[in-house]
């Protein structure tokens, strides 16, 4: 859903204002009567007030200017969620927010929670239209409101949907090579580069650990390479950003139990988040050279599957002793991160949806991080998960957790002990980089069993609104 912005209110729009008690409600219509009603309501700190206009629904949404800036948009995106419910149940078909106090960011915010709470995947449903929503339209006007600024937001609103789609794809569509292919029709839409390297090209490479991961599955890898590259990049070196992309995951011979498997058609997340942040960065022109690798395969129990006690050989050459079939993904981001190293990168970001011991100790509402990146680097990756709310807590990388990864047998284990199991996966893809390096474990965040807000079920798109909030607040846009 693209958002609209402009001078008037369409005849046949809804009106959302972004209002306070001060406002001059009698500009937009409200009678004496009316102003005292929304008032009130707005000082008893209602989320939202609702008036019925002749058949035109007028909403006013209070903001809390004394609110800090990062909370105050999170409760505009919420508030915008509940609303959107009503709009919903109404079969409000446009609305028109209108920002009557001088800061813009609640606005977009607003503007923001509503077109992603109207996110629907229905691909498979025969009766659409019976469960689909009615808004089709949302138009943005008033004081301060910045084109420039609404094409970014519809730009990174379109990759966060796009990687919502991707994860929420059946895995018997979603498969390695099919992943490929989206990535590649999103490069020739956007502008940027897409190179596929298929099963006998990665086989050539001498990629161990993509390979032995793929041993059990009858479908083939991929491994796709997105290079975004525009003559204005203000980076002289390359960002990496390496996404994990298991499109299954059974857990190979340590079989997933219970209902975890269930959503395991989202452990390819991550690679969804690169391929959708390089996406929205190409489409908004911004000066940033960023390059995506997204490995790719599912982790299937066969046969030929790799077993425990098995020893692999990376790309760099390293030896693993495989002790968890289960802990695939940061095999096969190892080998993408170690072929990371020819483009001597300034930064490389990788997003997986790698342990559940991060989502066990943040449940849903966190992203573990763990960094030997400049102190100021990750500080303002940080804030920016302030600023979008996809909140980022940082885990050590202590050299004592390198201790749980010695192998008797090969170069390292691909475990470490029942303790600190996020950190200890960090410590095990650090050892394949040499370079700034920051891991984000979005386990917990990347696929929601119900509802949550603006998020909705399925896939989040985590990771796109904050490594593009990143790109911005990194390249000072």
């Amino acid at each position: 859903m693209t958002i609209n912005t402009g001078k008037n209110i369409p005849n046949d729009s809804s009106i959302v204002l972004l209002a306070t008690a001060a406002t001059d409600f009698g500009k937009f219509g409200l009678s004496g009567e009316e102003t005292n009603y929304v008032k009130t309501q707005i000082n008893a700190r209602s989320p939202y007030i609702a008036l019925n206009q002749l058949g035109r629904w007028l909403f006013v949404q209070p903001v809390d200017p004394k609110n800090t800036a990062a909370a105050e948009k999170e409760k505009m995106r919420l508030n915008a969620a509940k609303l959107h419910a009503v709009i919903t149940q109404q079969k409000i078909r446009s609305i028109t927010i209108v920002n009557t106090i001088d800061d813009t960011a609640p606005a977009y915010a607003f503007a923001e929670g509503t077109a992603l709470s109207n996110y629907q995947f229905l691909k498979f449903l025969n009766k659409k239209d019976e469960k689909q929503h009615s808004l089709s339209e949302i138009n943005i006007v008033g004081n301060n409101i910045h084109p420039t600024e609404i094409n970014h937001l519809n730009f990174v609103l379109e990759g966060v949907c796009k990687a919502r789609d991707m994860v929420n794809e059946p895995a018997n569509v979603m498969t390695p090579v099919q992943l490929a292919a989206e990535i590649k029709m999103m490069g020739k839409e956007a502008g940027f580069d897409v190179q596929t390297f298929d099963k006998a090209t990665i086989e050539k490479m001498k990629m161990g650990g993509i390979l032995a991961v793929n041993r059990g599955s009858t479908e083939e890898p991929a491994f796709s390479v997105l290079e975004c590259k525009p003559a204005a990049a203000r980076n002289k070196r390359p960002i990496v950003l390496v996404g994990k992309a298991i499109t299954f995951d059974t857990g190979g011979h340590n079989l997933k139990t219970h209902d975890h498997i269930n959503e395991m058609k989202g452990d390819m997340a991550g690679g969804a988040a690169v391929a959708a942040v390089v996406y929205a960065a190409a489409k908004s022109e911004l000066p940033v050279h960023v390059i995506g690798l997204v490995p790719s395969t599912d982790n299937r129990l066969s046969a030929n599957a790799c077993s425990p006690g098995d020893i692999i050989t990376m790309y760099d050459g390293t030896t693993v002793e495989v002790l968890n079939t289960d802990a695939e993904g940061r095999i096969i981001l190892a080998d993408a991160l170690a072929y990371a190293k020819k483009y001597d990168p300034e930064l490389v970001i990788d997003m997986a949806t790698l342990t559940g011991s991060a989502q066990r100790a943040l449940g849903k509402h966190g992203i573990a991080l763990m960094s030997n990146a400049p102190r100021e680097t990750v500080e303002r990756l940080k804030q920016c998960g302030e600023t979008v709310y996809e909140r980022i807590v940082e885990f050590p990388l202590w050299e004592e957790y390198f201790d749980d990864l010695r192998s008797d047998i090969a170069d390292l284990k691909n475990v470490g002990g029942e303790n600190a199991g996020a950190i200890t996966a960090g410590k095990f893809l650090e050892y394949f980089t040499a370079y700034p390096f920051i891991h984000l474990d979005i386990a917990g965040v990347a696929f929601a069993k119900e509802a949550d807000g603006y998020r909705g079920v399925g896939g989040t798109g985590a990771g796109v609104r904050l490594l593009f909030e990143f790109f911005r607040t990194y390249l000072e846009i």
